[in-house]
């Protein structure tokens, strides 16, 4: 057995030991409500961030450990600008010619929405077969623990004589749009330069199959607001002569579509990328999609999540079931989420849909457009060493090789980061499985899935740690 072997093996025991400690420290974090949107209480999320500034001291590895947060925007005239969410930086020198990894997740969640959904409360972290339940036990206070865990477990085996440069960073507003980001960046520019870049905010391809995630859609998101009236009006006096908000909303949002539930917007892009073989029994199991409802779009099941637009009502201001009245409604607002096929920038996407919006407007509809936010798509260059050192590692933690894959999802910040550190290798990961619900009620985190993941990540910082560039 060779040396190297040898250090591979130690490691591995040592992040089985790791786990109760991790799943513990998981659950304190779950407990934490550290929701980063406007209207929620912020003090909780600077309790999640001394949580995790406590666990990155903990490791003994870092030479730093700080809680920092950055500018949003520039400055308003006579005033300073406003700041972001707190997020943890942890730093450790890299020795002796090793690399330097940059290790990312993020500490903010989603709110938990209609609460009388979730099966058991969502910040009370509960085991139910085989899976943890909980707000962020997935989406992304997992990732966080995965890199403590796999922390953890290498220092367990390899001590002082550990000379990898590490840099841990976890955010505190991604579920918020990261507003802050791009700027944290530049402040802290020189000691988040990394030569691997691991993102921990993303999925696997089964319970069972780890992942790399290859490429990610971009989004869009805005509010549009219609208005047809000046003022209510009574809908039997008027109604059959007069527009309502409503009825214009309807007539416009679905020109969007066509008659197979695909985008119908000119100047959106589509990438031509082969994919796996996914049923439609998966897609209905995975997704929650009944006997019945049938699915949308045309094309493979995963060219239609990876590769095309989707555009997505994801909320509306108009009078409640609960107030209606018979009334002629003046104005309605909606959300609209598109996401961008990868390789399209985001915003050329966006003058394309509002560009549409504008051109079928019925009945002479008033729009207007606010709130804008962008994020550019990803495509990973799988040609660097890392990819494969990471590939390596995730056979012999989870036992199975992993599956290059696209997700529909996005994350928008790595677009920063690769205009920061273009020369850096940015591996995707993450602990989600198709059964995580991450953003919806019942959250929850797969138990196997994360002890495979962090034994993966512990046998990547080893390798990594015997690499000399």
């Amino acid at each position: 057995m060779t040396s190297e072997q040898s250090r591979a093996d130690a490691v591995t025991a040592a992040a089985a030991d790791a786990i109760p400690a991790a799943l513990a420290d998981l659950g304190a974090l779950v407990r934490i409500p550290s929701v980063a949107f406007e209207g929620f209480d912020h003090a909780e999320v600077a309790r999640s961030a001394e949580a995790v500034r406590a666990l990155a001291e903990g490791t003994g590895l870092f030479d730093t450990v700080q809680i920092a947060d950055a500018a949003i925007g520039p400055a308003t005239p006579g005033g300073t600008a406003p700041r972001g969410m707190p997020a943890v930086l942890a730093t450790r020198a890299a020795r002796n010619g090793r690399p330097t990894i940059l290790l990312y997740a993020h500490h903010d969640v989603q709110p938990v929405g209609d609460e009388s959904l979730w099966e058991s409360p969502p910040f009370e972290p509960t085991v139910r077969d085989g899976r943890l339940y909980g707000r962020g036990a997935a989406d992304d206070k997992a990732g966080i623990m995965v890199h403590i865990g796999a922390l953890r477990a290498v220092r367990a085996v390899l001590g002082d004589d550990l000379d990898l440069g590490i840099a841990l960073f976890i955010e505190g507003e991604e579920e918020a749009g990261s507003r802050s980001f791009a700027q944290f960046l530049a402040d802290h520019a020189d000691v988040l330069r990394a030569d691997v870049i691991v993102v921990a905010d993303s999925g696997n391809w089964d319970g069972a199959t780890p992942a790399v995630t290859v490429s990610l859609r971009g989004n869009a998101r805005f509010t549009l607001h219609i208005r047809t009236l000046e003022h209510a009006s009574h809908s039997g006096m008027f109604g059959g002569a007069v527009p309502d908000a409503m009825m214009a909303a309807v007539t416009l949002l679905a020109t969007l579509w066509d008659e197979d539930g695909a985008v119908a917007v000119p100047g959106l892009a589509e990438r031509d990328a082969a994919t796996p073989d996914y049923s439609e029994a998966t897609l209905r199991d995975e997704a929650g999609l009944p006997a019945g409802v049938q699915p949308i779009g045309r094309g493979s099941i995963l060219s239609r999540i990876w590769n095309k637009p989707s555009i997505t009502i994801t909320g509306i201001d108009a009078p409640t079931v609960h107030n209606a009245s018979n009334t002629l409604t003046p104005a309605v607002s909606v959300v609209i989420s598109a996401r961008i096929a990868p390789g399209q920038a985001a915003a050329d996407a966006y003058a394309a849909i509002v560009a549409h919006l504008r051109a079928h407007a019925p009945f002479g509809a008033q729009l207007e457009f606010t709130g804008a936010d962008f994020g550019d798509g990803f495509l990973v260059d799988t040609t660097g060493w890392a990819v494969g050192a990471a590939s390596e590692a995730m056979t012999a933690g989870y036992g199975v090789a992993p599956v290059q894959m696209g997700v529909g999802g996005s994350i928008p910040f790595i677009a920063d980061l690769v205009r920061v550190f273009p020369e850096a290798q940015i591996l995707v990961t993450g602990v989600e499985d198709p059964h995580a619900r991450a953003h919806s009620p019942n959250e929850s985190l797969h138990l196997d899935t994360f002890r495979h993941a962090l034994t993966a990540e512990a046998l990547l910082l080893q390798a990594l740690d015997a690499r000399t560039i």
